[in-house]
């Protein structure tokens, strides 16, 4: 998070601190200081301009559910979303060959299905359609990386660099 920060200040942005280098969980249950976390996460977004998130598979075929909501929340505040991932394995094929193990979806009335009879998307986006369309629909971006499965996944700012690219043409095509 710190170099992070160092990078989106090259691009003249001013960067929020992570909610909990603010908080102290002495005194407090796991759940306690967990809920202290999420309001605190609520209000350095209410304050902030945008976002710009990791939408990197995490733990599993698609984005950290944290990271999920704080689009949504993002979205739903009208501020514009940019986002970008690691991998360049759209959702379709994460969630087949991943998730499925690589099991061909059987397609009925036009919708491809699991083993499990569970609908496959496959809308030729990067991850859950509701994702792509908060970064799309907002005025932001959704900026795909390819990182080599053998690289670092989560650690590589290529695409973060890109996001960030994509953060500051808006901001400075709306004050020009």
């Amino acid at each position: 998070m710190r170099k992070k920060g160092e990078i989106a200040l090259e691009y003249g942005f001013d960067p929020s601190t992570l909610a909990e280098d603010d908080l102290d969980p002495v005194g407090k249950t796991a759940r306690q200081f967990g809920i202290s976390i999420g309001l605190a996460n609520e209000r350095k977004m209410d304050e902030a301009d945008f976002i710009i998130a990791n939408l990197t598979p995490f733990r599993g075929i698609s984005a950290d559910v944290g990271t999920a909501f704080e689009v949504g929340y993002m979205r739903a505040q009208g501020k514009p979303v940019f986002a970008y991932t690691n991998t360049d394995r759209d959702y379709f094929t994460r969630l087949s060959a991943d998730y499925y193990a690589g099991a061909q979806p059987e397609v009925i009335d036009g919708v491809a299905r699991g083993a499990d009879g569970l609908m496959i998307e496959n809308h030729d986006m990067v991850d859950n359609l509701m994702l792509d369309t908060a970064a799309e629909e907002s005025g932001g971006a959704f900026v795909v990386g390819a990182v080599a499965a053998d690289a670092d996944l989560l650690g590589d700012l290529q695409a973060f660099r890109d996001c960030l690219a994509a953060a500051r043409a808006y901001w400075d095509a709306r004050t020009s």
